[in-house]
């Protein structure tokens, strides 16, 4: 047995640094990636930031009509505060490069390497297309720069960025794999919504760690104070294409009532301003089980 503990001892140690590389690597990231500069990316990616909901989180608290963040989070595990996404040095993202972009929005990291916290709906982006991201960043980057240091974030002292890590894992053990759909509209629905929309990060509920209930998709959840209306099957099965698209259009339900709350908002900000082919695309998605 002693002259076995050598092997033991260095097996385990081996396997340990292992396991360290495999959590403290740097992702994977295209080194050819470069954030393109024509007025088409931009003009697409200023499209993609209003269809994924950027200025509902991201908005100012001294300018709304920036992205120049502020706005309160507010969660089980703390209050935090959206960051200054406008390309200025100091406070916001003006040192970013397009690997940054796809660090922080496709892997949730930042530009060091460290973890954001998962009030960022990165494990979302995460499914975006690369040239998505690249044009999005091209777009944030020919903005205004608005000078604005957002306040940290409140959390109990155990909740650091690193243990952030260890959720992310145990999210991946528990999510699976999404269905994937033939049909090219539901399938551009599907990824409006999980992905870009990332309308899951509301609408489904979550367990005790705040990962999302991947059984249960869409199925409600209650954020705070407010409880966030379920879009399943079951809530949406009287609901037709149709009326899925005006809802979209104009936050109107087949009832006749007209949505409140924070949907309001992304009704006025986002989804009201998508392409008819997109909100069809959504609605096909919405509804494609009645």
């Amino acid at each position: 047995m002693e002259a076995r503990k050598p092997v033991i001892i260095g097996s385990l140690s081996l396997a340990a640094l292992f396991i360290c590389i495999w959590l403290f690597s740097h992702p994977d990231i295209s080194i050819e990636a470069e954030l393109p500069e024509t007025q088409e990316a931009i003009d697409r990616g200023e499209y993609l930031v209003i269809a994924g909901g950027c200025i509902s989180c991201h908005r100012g608290t001294e300018n709304e009509e920036t992205l120049s963040g502020g706005f309160g989070i507010e969660t089980d595990f703390g209050t935090f505060y959206a960051p200054n996404i406008t390309p200025d040095i100091e406070t916001g993202i003006g040192k970013w490069d397009a690997h940054d972009f796809l660090l922080a929005l496709q892997h949730g990291r930042t530009p060091s390497g460290n973890y954001y916290y998962p009030a960022f709906p990165y494990r979302a982006y995460a499914g975006l297309k690369e040239q998505d991201v690249l044009d999005i960043g091209a777009y944030l980057m020919s903005l205004e720069p608005v000078y604005y240091q957002v306040q940290l974030p409140e959390t109990p002292m155990w909740l650091t960025r690193w243990v952030v890590m260890g959720w992310n894992m145990l999210a991946n053990f528990s999510q699976g794999e999404p269905e994937m759909f033939d049909d090219e509209l539901i399938a551009r629905g599907a990824y409006l919504a999980r992905n870009l929309g990332h309308c899951g990060e509301c609408h489904t509920p979550r367990n005790g760690l705040g990962i999302p209930d991947a059984s249960r998709e869409y199925a409600g959840a209650v954020l705070g104070e407010e409880t966030i209306e379920a879009i399943d099957a079951e809530a949406l099965k009287q609901w037709t294409a149709n009326n899925f698209d005006l809802f979209l259009l104009m936050g109107m339900k087949p009832d006749g009532e007209f949505v409140g709350g924070d949907m309001n908002d992304v009704i006025e900000h986002n989804t009201s301003k998508l392409t008819d082919e997109d909100r069809d695309a959504l609605a096909a998605y919405f509804t494609r089980n009645n």
